[in-house]
C-alpha cells in the first residue's frame, strides 16, 4: 500500500472496463473506501465484487446547494484523516480533477505532500470520442451550475457539464442566447463511453429544455458559430469588477449612481481623452480610453440591473451596426472613394432606422444636447447634404465677415445684452461654417486653441516669478512682451 494519507481517484465515464487497474486495486484493498456518489454506472459493478465503501449521497437531500454539499465532504474527509482512518480512498466519477469540486476543496486544504492523485478516464475524454472532437483544435468546457462566472467565446466549442434536469437546462438556455441565435444546433450527449446508456441528441438551441431524458450523466456540446473569429480582448473581467462595485456589499458611491448622476463623468473623459491624443502622449491616451470604457460598462452594468441590456448587447449592436453599413468589406457592394463610402453610410442609416418617416426635417436626427460647436457643425453637415451649403470656404468666410460688421454695429450702438448676444451667436455660426468647409472639427479646433492659451499663460506666470514681480501689477506692454516670447519660443521648437 502507498504510504500518502489520502488517495484521490477517478473511476472512469461509467464502463468497467475504462476502470484503470490500479483504482480497482485500491477499492479492493483499502478500508477506507468514499465514494462522493454512488450514483455512477460503475459502482454497480463495485458492489457486485463486493467492494464495501460510503458515499455522501445522503448530502444531496439536506444541504441547499452543491457548493455547501461539496465543502462537507471535504470537511468531513478531513476530519476521518484526522481520526486516523489512513490511507483513506476517495473516488470521484471521471478524472478527479476534471469538473470535481469537492476534489478542488480537499487540495485546497489537506498538505500537498499526504496527497497522491489516481487518475481515470474524464467524461470529456469518452465525449471527445464520441463527437469525434479534437480539444487542441479551440475548446472550452463550463460548469452548467456556474455559468455566471465564467468566460464564453462562441468562435471556438465548448463543453458545457451538469446538464441533469430540464430546469437546469433552461437555465443553460437563456445563458446560450445571449450568445447564439435559437436555431443554432447543439448536441447532448448522455452517458458517454458507456456500452448500451450512451445517448446522443441534436436539437436546436431553443428546444435544448423539452427533453425529457436528461440525467447527471448528460453533457452539451455546443459548437463554434460560423465566420466567428476567437476573442482576444475580453470585457468580462472589467465587467465583473463594476459589478461587484455594484453589489449589495459594494462602493456606496458607485450604488448610488445612475445614468443620469453619470453625464458629467462621460463628457469629461471623452474631453481628457481628446487632450491626449493632443499631447501625442501614448501612454497617457492608452490610460485615458480606459476611463472612457469603464464609462461605457458603467452604463451597461446599470442597465443590466434594470433589465434593459448588458454590455453583451452593446457590443453585438455595435458589431452588427459595423459589418451591416460596410457592405464593401463584408458583402458584394464594390466603391472607389471614402466618398462614396460615406454616401453609401448615410443611405443604410437611413434605411434602418426609417428617418424619412421619422424626422420630415433633415436636421430632425441630431441630437439637440450635443455641445454647441458640435451641434453647430453637425447641423451645417446636414443641411449640405440636400444642398444648402456654399461652394467653397470663400463664402463662408465673407458670411462671417459680415456678420462680424453686424456685432460691431451692434456694440457701438449699444443696442443692448440681447441684441448683441444673437449677433455674436450668429459670428460663432458662420465660424463654424468656415472652419467646417476648411476640413477641420469646429469642436477640437477650439480645444486645441484653449489649451495652448494654458499653456503660454503658465509660461508668462512663470517669467514673472522668475523677474520678481506680481504678475497682477504688471503693465500690458510687459506681459505682452512675455506673451510673444513664449509665442515665438513655442514656434521654435516645432
Amino acid at each position: 500500500m502507498v504510504s500518502s494519507k489520502l488517495i484521490i481517484a477517478g473511476l472512469g465515464p461509467g464502463s468497467l472496463d475504462l476502470l484503470p487497474p490500479r483504482v480497482l486495486a485500491l477499492l479492493q484493498e483499502s478500508r477506507h473506501v468514499y465514494l462522493r456518489t454512488a450514483v455512477h454506472p460503475v459502482v454497480a459493478d463495485l458492489e457486485r465484487m463486493g467492494i464495501r465503501f460510503q458515499t455522501f449521497d445522503h448530502l444531496y437531500q439536506q444541504a441547499d446547494n452543491f457548493e455547501e454539499i461539496y465543502r462537507e465532504i471535504a470537511q468531513t474527509l478531513r476530519q476521518r484523516l484526522a481520526a486516523g482512518q489512513q490511507p483513506l480512498v476517495y473516488a470521484v466519477p471521471g478524472h478527479p480533477l476534471v469538473a470535481e469540486r469537492s476534489v478542488q476543496l480537499l487540495l485546497e486544504q489537506v498538505d500537498r505532500a499526504a496527497v497522491e492523485i489516481v487518475p481515470a478516464m474524464s467524461f470529456l475524454d469518452a465525449l471527445y470520442a464520441t463527437l469525434r472532437l479534437d480539444p487542441a483544435q479551440g475548446l472550452g468546457v463550463l460548469d452548467g451550475l456556474r455559468l455566471a462566472e465564467q468566460s464564453l467565446d462562441p468562435a471556438q466549442g465548448v463543453v458545457i457539464t451538469q446538464i441533469y434536469s430540464r430546469l437546469v437546462a433552461g437555465d443553460v438556455k437563456l445563458f446560450l442566447l445571449e450568445h447564439y441565435p435559437p436555431e443554432h444546433r447543439v448536441t447532448l450527449v448522455q452517458a458517454a463511453g458507456v456500452p448500451g446508456r450512451e445517448r446522443v441528441a441534436e436539437v436546436p438551441l431553443a428546444e435544448l429544455d423539452h427533453q425529457d431524458w436528461l440525467d447527471h450523466l448528460t453533457s452539451l456540446y455546443v459548437p463554434p458559430l460560423p465566420g466567428q473569429k476567437p476573442r482576444r480582448y475580453p470585457l468580462d473581467p472589467l465587467v465583473q469588477v463594476m459589478a461587484d462595485l455594484r453589489a449589495p456589499h459594494g462602493c456606496p458611491w458607485d450604488r448610488e449612481q445612475d445614468h443620469g448622476t453619470l453625464r458629467r463623468y462621460l463628457l469629461e473623459e471623452a474631453y481628457e481623452v481628446l487632450a491626449a491624443i493632443d499631447s501625442g502622449d501614448m501612454y497617457n491616451l492608452c490610460e485615458e480610453l480606459g476611463d472612457l470604457l469603464l464609462q461605457i460598462v458603467f452604463h451597461a452594468q446599470i442597465a443590466r440591473e434594470n433589465g434593459y441590456f448588458d454590455i453583451n448587447d452593446v457590443v453585438r449592436g455595435i458589431t452588427e451596426k459595423m459589418i451591416r453599413r460596410h457592405p464593401h468589406v463584408f458583402g458584394d457592394l464594390q466603391v472607389e472613394s471614402s466618398r462614396q463610402v460615406l454616401a453609401n453610410w448615410e443611405k443604410i442609416k437611413a434605411r434602418e432606422k426609417g428617418l424619412q418617416e421619422q424626422h420630415p426635417s433633415v436636421l430632425g436626427a441630431v441630437p439637440g444636447h450635443l455641445p454647441a460647436l458640435l451641434l453647430a457643425q453637425k447641423l451645417q453637415h446636414k443641411a449640405a447634404k440636400v444642398g444648402f451649403d456654399w461652394p467653397d470656404w470663400r463664402g463662408a468666410r465673407d458670411k462671417l465677415q459680415e456678420e462680424m460688421g453686424e456685432l460691431a454695429r451692434a456694440l457701438e450702438q449699444g443696442q443692448g445684452r440681447l441684441a448683441v448676444e444673437e449677433e455674436a451667436g450668429d459670428v460663432l455660426f458662420a465660424a463654424v461654417n468656415l472652419v467646417r468647409l476648411a476640413g477641420v472639427s469646429a469642436e477640437v479646433a477650439l480645444l486645441a486653441s484653449t489649451r495652448k492659451f494654458v499653456q503660454r499663460f503658465q509660461a508668462v506666470e512663470q517669467m514673472a516669478r522668475c523677474a520678481g514681480q506680481n504678475m497682477a501689477e504688471c503693465s500690458l506692454e510687459q506681459l505682452d512682451r512675455w506673451w510673444e516670447a513664449v509665442k515665438q519660443a513655442q514656434k521654435s521648437e516645432k
